[in-house]
């Protein structure tokens, strides 16, 4: 197998690596937030994002080895204080889901404010260029849309907690967001094959590369 190939397979098998992470973390998730009497387990699974971020900043700092002995710490403090921590465990999980879905759509529908380029818009400029008229309205719309599922998305999360079971609640956030995820993405796929012709619409592994070299370009900043 020669270089590029490696490469690519390296590129599929850690993608297939962090999907398997996510299903699992979905699935720990439910477990924790569906226990009768949370404890020590049920905390560290709540935690885990919040921890991930914290040894992410570890890892990258000049000075590791505290940092990570800090981290260890927290861990270890977190596995500790689970009894105490079991009140909150919904409600974190609460703030984790509004929170991430909130930021999403915020993100996107800011970028529909008068004089700002829609996100979907950006997404196809980088690979298409400037975009025709259809193709302009169509990102536009594409983008309201994603600012709809989202505000959407916490609205259910938030009338469930209080009015579902935890188990009810638990598998609308953590069972069936990545499959409604998925499903939205398939949904306007199946859009903007109906309504764009194939000579000014994107392939899904296009849209990603679009996505992570417009990412790649926020990170670097202005030069």
């Amino acid at each position: 197998m020669n270089a590029p190939a490696t490469a690519q397979a390296w590129k599929i098998a850690g993608w297939i690596f962090a999907g398997l992470c996510c299903v699992a973390y979905a699935l720990l998730s439910h477990r924790a937030a569906s226990a009768a009497h949370p404890g020590g387990f049920e905390a560290l699974v709540v935690s885990a994002p919040i921890l991930a971020v914290g040894l992410a900043f570890a890892w990258r700092s000049a000075r590791r080895l505290p940092w990570l002995l800090l981290w260890a710490a927290a861990v270890i403090g977190v596995a500790l204080a689970g009894e105490a921590m079991a009140a909150g465990t919904l409600w974190l999980l609460l703030l984790q889901a509004v929170g991430v879905n909130a930021a999403m759509g915020l993100a996107f529908g800011r970028t529909l404010a008068p004089g700002s380029t829609p996100l979907v818009s950006r997404f196809a400029q980088i690979v298409h260029g400037p975009l025709s008229p259809r193709l302009a309205g169509y990102t536009r719309s594409v983008t309201v849309a994603w600012v709809m599922y989202f505000a959407l998305t916490v609205l259910v999360t938030v009338v469930l907690f209080f009015a579902a079971t935890p188990a009810v609640w638990s598998t609308f956030v953590n069972l069936m967001s990545l499959p409604l995820l998925a499903l939205m993405f398939v949904g306007e796929y199946l859009v903007r094959i109906l309504m764009i012709p194939a000579s000014e619409r994107s392939g899904f592994f296009q849209s990603v590369a679009a996505y992570r070299k417009f990412g790649a370009g926020k990170a670097a900043g202005p030069h």
